[in-house]
């Protein structure tokens, strides 16, 4: 591949992390032209995408599904030529939450919600008045302890207390493991907290954004024919990791440096030339002496707590990173269990079934469970059904580490309530994430402070993954673009100097 840089060799880069957000950034980069080098202290690529074939089954045992909401995860597929192997959900729109210790399928349009009984006539009322019935601030004194509103504060201003409870709370709980009222508004749903910014009502936003994206999507017609029925949720052949082993493929081995710990970054300018500014010091598994290399810029997409263990020096002096604040981070079991289809009563066709706190009162201590052979039938026997079921998070730490046994028997409890499963799974495996997702907690603002501070106070030093920006896969492939896009432009402008200068000075 040429170097985009004609003017001399590639500009070297140093990738730390090799998450999904990091092999965005590094494919990006050498599609560039880019001379990049990935690092990761394990022993695989993929971060939190991680998926296992074995007698027959095939499951996740971290993010299952994925959408395409962001741009650049259109480009990623296309260029990777992945779209061949997308696999969207059997019946991805039947949706289910328990109420009163039953499953209840979420209403898909405003009519169906009218209809059905998931919530009080009390609530549907407030729904539909939400316009009118809005309120502008929460009454609550704890609030003012916070930079940021909670999740459960701006919807029950909204929508009320019911709607949090019922429709948000297992929502949360299902997508980022945490609760309504540890949650940043403004930082886990940014999108919801703008509409609330410039039209007040979440209704008259949503209908108003809706109307104004058609509009401009008029003149593109044939790209919406391309996509027409491909929307939603999808994962690929074989699971989520089949994205990561591409992004790997596409790379080589020699870019990827696995079980290589980096120990130290530093900072050295050299005149007007970003060339080797910075050098990277790292020990591997096969060779525990400290290693160095050279680079002319970083993208780190190490989590937070990983990064305040690396020592940074900045021309020469130690950069101390005090500034960074904790991050909560939230652990959380992921059991995965088959049954004989004769022995589940009440098997419900979809995507799957989440729990609300509320329901705890009803012995269900489960999180929400996945149907993963409803889903894609190609992922268990034709005799059995496949469930991936969620434990742990914020609503309850301790249990995220219980033993696999214990985990048999909480799971095999909800899925006999829920289901009618009868009897003892055929198979059981237990996958323990002691740090799941990082919490963006009503105090975030600090931290997205702090990002911003190490990235300003370091040139060429760029911080992307699901710690800004988002949760999601998709998130984490627009951050890891973003901060690729950044570096370019960064090392661009040097460049540009550089020949700004030479012209002048002839």
């Amino acid at each position: 591949m040429a170097p985009a840089n004609q003017k001399g060799a590639a500009k070297k880069v140093a990738v730390i992390g090799a998450g999904v957000s990091g092999l965005a950034a590094a494919y990006k980069l050498k599609c560039h032209g880019l001379d990049v080098t990935v690092f990761d202290a394990e022993d695989r690529a993929g971060g939190k995408l991680r998926s296992v074939s074995q007698n027959g089954l095939i499951w996740d045992e971290g993010a299952n599904t994925m959408t395409a909401s962001e741009m650049e995860v259109e480009t990623l597929l296309d260029n990777l030529g992945l779209h061949e192997m997308q696999q969207f959900p059997i019946s991805q729109n039947k949706r289910y939450i328990v109420r009163n210790g039953m499953p209840v399928l979420i209403p898909t349009h405003p009519i169906s919600l009218i209809t059905s009984n998931i919530l009080s006539a009390k609530s549907k009322f407030r729904l539909v008045l939400e316009p009118f019935m809005w309120k502008k601030s929460c009454s609550s004194e704890e609030d003012k302890d916070y930079k940021d509103e909670s999740l459960g504060c701006f919807f029950e201003r909204h929508f009320g207390k019911e709607v949090v409870e019922y429709l948000i709370d297992p929502f949360v709980a299902g997508t980022t493991a945490g609760d309504p009222e540890s949650l940043s508004m403004r930082h886990s749903f940014p999108e919801l907290w703008n509409l609330e910014k410039r039209f007040g009502s979440i209704i008259v936003g949503a209908i108003r954004s809706k109307l104004s994206a058609k509009g401009k999507k008029n003149g593109g017609k044939k790209d919406s024919m391309r996509k027409k029925g491909q929307r939603g949720s999808f994962s690929f052949q074989g699971g989520m990791q089949m994205l990561t082993e591409r992004l790997c493929k596409e790379l080589g081995k020699d870019d990827l440096k696995l079980k290589s710990k980096v120990l130290s970054l530093a900072y050295s300018p050299s005149g007007n030339s970003a060339s080797d500014n910075w050098s990277v010091s790292y020990a591997s598994q096969h060779n525990k002496n400290t290693q160095q290399l050279s680079f002319d810029g970083v993208i780190m997409t190490a989590p937070l707590f990983n990064v305040k263990e690396m020592k940074f020096t900045r021309t020469g002096k130690p950069f101390v990173l005090e500034f960074l604040p904790e991050v909560t981070y939230l652990p959380l079991s992921v059991i995965i269990t088959t049954f004989k289809k004769e022995n589940v009563k009440r098997p419900l066709e979809g995507f799957g079934v989440l729990v609300p706190s509320k329901e705890q009162q009803n012995n269900l201590k489960t999180l929400g469970t996945l149907f993963s052979s409803m889903m894609f039938p190609d992922r268990a026997p034709s005799d059995q059904y496949l469930y991936t079921t969620f434990v742990g998070g914020s609503r309850n730490r301790e249990l995220a580490k219980a033993s696999t046994d214990e985990m048999k028997e909480i799971v095999t409890s909800d899925l006999s309530q829920l289901l009618g499963a009868e009897g003892e799974p055929t198979f059981v495996h237990h996958f323990y994430w002691s740090r799941a997702f990082p919490q963006y907690g009503r105090n975030y603002s600090t931290v997205i402070e702090a990002i911003d501070k190490m990235e300003k106070s370091l040139p060429g030093f760029f911080y992307a993954g699901n710690h800004k920006g988002g949760l999601s896969v998709g998130k984490a492939i627009a951050s890891g673009c973003k901060a690729a896009d950044l570096l370019m432009s960064y090392l661009d402008s040097y460049s540009d100097d550089k020949l700004s200068k030479k012209s002048t000075e002839g």
